[in-house]
């Protein structure tokens, strides 16, 4: 697991197992803020060690940003925290979160000490404040890769962890297309310092720019490709010849995985697009 100091009392954590999945903590003289937890139990205790060794705090509140696995499956390993997310986030975790925590576990024996633990306190829109020392926290939602996104941003230090909103390579299945692009705009517009990518490293302030770009264009790429794959006699050949690289992107690496997804989102594109101009059901882009 990596980790850095990103200002005073904030902090950032890779994993080096899954993904470059991140979390982060801010962490105040009696107790600490975490945000999100690591994919595998190992990892995410390794972080609440040094938490409580090194800070010398303990964690009094969990921030899931969304309800993926990879970020708040590790919920249980911090009993007695408050866990705080969007009111959808509870939803999807109730509603789904124990069936799919039992399949995992039958192809990760890892995973036998993980229990889904839903949010206690939620809310749906507007922002949530919370206070940790001297740090304002704003939690605010951000949708788009799933309807449930919030980021935080550390309002003193103009830091965002930005969850799944923002990363290396924006990722939509089951998301929204068009709340992804809008979410993405109004982080390029809040004059931040860092943005905590939910995998991935940390972008600064000279980068934020270029990266809201790049991703605002990969996400166009994506819509065309997919939309021009309709009039396409092979449409899944035609996709396939629209690498990451066609789209926009380069250099992105995620463990290995950014092939295929970019490989789903544009499929998963296609699939929606073809249902709709068939008379289909209107469905999440």
């Amino acid at each position: 697991m990596q980790r850095e100091r990103v200002s005073e009392n904030v902090y950032w954590f890779q994993s080096d197992v899954y993904a470059q999945v991140t979390a982060g903590v801010v962490a105040g003289p009696q107790w600490a803020v975490l945000i999100d937890t690591l994919a595998l139990p190992d990892e995410t205790l390794q972080m609440r060690e040094y938490i409580e060794r090194e800070l010398n705090v303990p964690v009094r509140y969990v921030i899931n940003t969304h309800h993926h696995a990879d970020h708040c499956w590790g919920n249980s390993l911090f009993p007695g925290s408050t866990i705080i997310s969007h009111e959808l986030c509870r939803k999807h975790l109730m509603e789904e979160g124990v069936a799919a925590l039992d399949q995992a576990k039958k192809n990760n024996p890892g995973l036998k000490q993980i229990k889904i633990v839903p949010p206690h306190i939620t809310f749906s829109s507007g922002s949530l404040s919370l206070r940790v020392g001297k740090k304002n926290l704003i939690l605010t939602p951000m949708p788009g890769h799933s309807d449930d996104g919030v980021t935080v941003l550390v309002e003193e230090d103009r830091i965002l962890f930005a969850g799944d909103t923002f990363m290396p390579l924006p990722f939509v299945i089951g998301g929204n297309i068009d709340q992804l692009t809008n979410s993405l705009k109004e982080i390029g517009k809040m004059g931040l310092e860092n943005i905590v990518q939910g995998h991935g490293d940390i972008i600064l302030r000279g980068e934020i720019e270029d990266a809201c770009k790049e991703n605002l264009n990969y996400l166009a790429a994506i819509r065309k490709a997919a939309k021009a794959a309709l009039k396409k006699r092979e449409p899944e050949e035609y996709l396939a010849e629209m690498d990451v690289e066609t789209c926009g992107k380069s250099r992105v690496n995620l463990g290995g995985l950014a092939a295929d997804l970019h490989r789903r989102n544009v499929l998963y594109l296609y699939r929606v697009f073809a249902e709709q101009e068939s008379g289909g059901e209107d469905k999440p882009l």
